[in-house]
Parts: C-alpha cells; sequence; structure tokens
C-alpha cells in the first residue's frame, strides 16, 4: 500500500476529480446530495483535501458550473464553425448543444448545471449574464424574435430532460430540425 508521502501529488488530477464527483452527484440526485463528504468519498479524497482545492460547498458548485458553462461555449462555437449562413447561426449552435445535451440524459454533466441553476440565484444571474453576452455578441445575426423564441424552446427541452416521460428520438429529431429550420432567414431553406 502507497502512504500519502510516496504518492506523486496530483493537484489537477484532484481537482478534476472532485468537479467530476460533483457533477454526478447533481445530475443524479439533486443539489442536496452534493455534501462535500459525498463529493469527497466520491472522488477519492480527504475532506482536508477537497478544502484545499475548494473552500466550501459554494466554491466547488460554482466552479463546477463554470466549467460546465465554458464546456458548453465551447461546444457552441464549434457548432458555428461549420455553419455558413450567418443569420441565426449563434442560435442554431444553442440549440444544438443543448439538444446533445438532453440526448445523453442525467448522465450528461451539464445535467448538474441546469439543477445547480435552478437551486442558485447568484448562479441564475450568472447565466442571463453570460447569455446577454452571447446575444450581444451576436446581435446583428441573432437578436430577432424568433431566433429569441427558439433558444427559449430549447431552454424547455433542456429542462424537460429530467422528466420521467420518456421522449422518443422521433420527437425530439423532429422538435430539432422544426426549432433549426426558424432561425434562418425567410426563404434561406
Amino acid at each position: 500500500m502507497t502512504s500519502a508521502f510516496e504518492r506523486k501529488k496530483d493537484p489537477e488530477g484532484v481537482r478534476r476529480a472532485l468537479l467530476d464527483s460533483t457533477a454526478r452527484l447533481a445530475a443524479a440526485h439533486g443539489l442536496a446530495a452534493v455534501t462535500l463528504s459525498a463529493v469527497a468519498g466520491s472522488a477519492g479524497v480527504t475532506k482536508g483535501g477537497l478544502f484545499h482545492h475548494f473552500p466550501n460547498k459554494q466554491a466547488l458548485i460554482h466552479a463546477m458550473f463554470q466549467e460546465l458553462l465554458d464546456h458548453f461555449d465551447q461546444a457552441i462555437s464549434a457548432a458555428m464553425v461549420d455553419d455558413p449562413v450567418e443569420h441565426g447561426r449563434f442560435t442554431r449552435a444553442y440549440v444544438r448543444a443543448v439538444f446533445h445535451d438532453q440526448a445523453l440524459g442525467k448522465d450528461n454533466p451539464s445535467a448538474g448545471m441546469s439543477m445547480t441553476i435552478l437551486a442558485d440565484p447568484e448562479l441564475q444571474t450568472h447565466w442571463s449574464k453570460w447569455l446577454a453576452e452571447r446575444i450581444q455578441i451576436h446581435e446583428a445575426t441573432d437578436s430577432n424574435a424568433m431566433c429569441e423564441v427558439v433558444r427559449l424552446a430549447a431552454d424547455g427541452v433542456w429542462l424537460a430532460s429530467f422528466s420521467t416521460e420518456p421522449r422518443t428520438p422521433f420527437h425530439t429529431d423532429r422538435a430539432l430540425s422544426q426549432m433549426i429550420a426558424l432561425t434562418y432567414p425567410p426563404g434561406a431553406n
């Protein structure tokens, strides 16, 4: 058995394990299940090791949220690169990222982000600012009413992914294609 003194230090690996455990616990059991003891145990880390990286539960949850938001942002950016039509490009990428995440359901680490947004007003504000900044950046192409309606519908799809009512791939695929179609300028598709 290797003692703590013989083990190679891996602070980034420990931080990664803590964040992954937090996201899994939040997605599977809700935010109430995210206790410092549960996260530390799930990550295979002592509570002291957890406190080395995060001073409290709120800091841990906020770090998880920021990481998942960064991942979501990267997925949107990647989808935008492949889209040749400027009008509605951000909204189409947003919808695709949401549908990709909801297709993974509760096994998706982003599910933890959804749960934390619902439970934490500070994170709701952070999310709103993030989205407002993105919409401002893409104001020339995505500030119209239809794009806003489509983004709001995508948010509803995301929240519905936590429902116990099963969704068929047909309904999901059809909704995705119809929402995407609404983002193109009239006569473009």
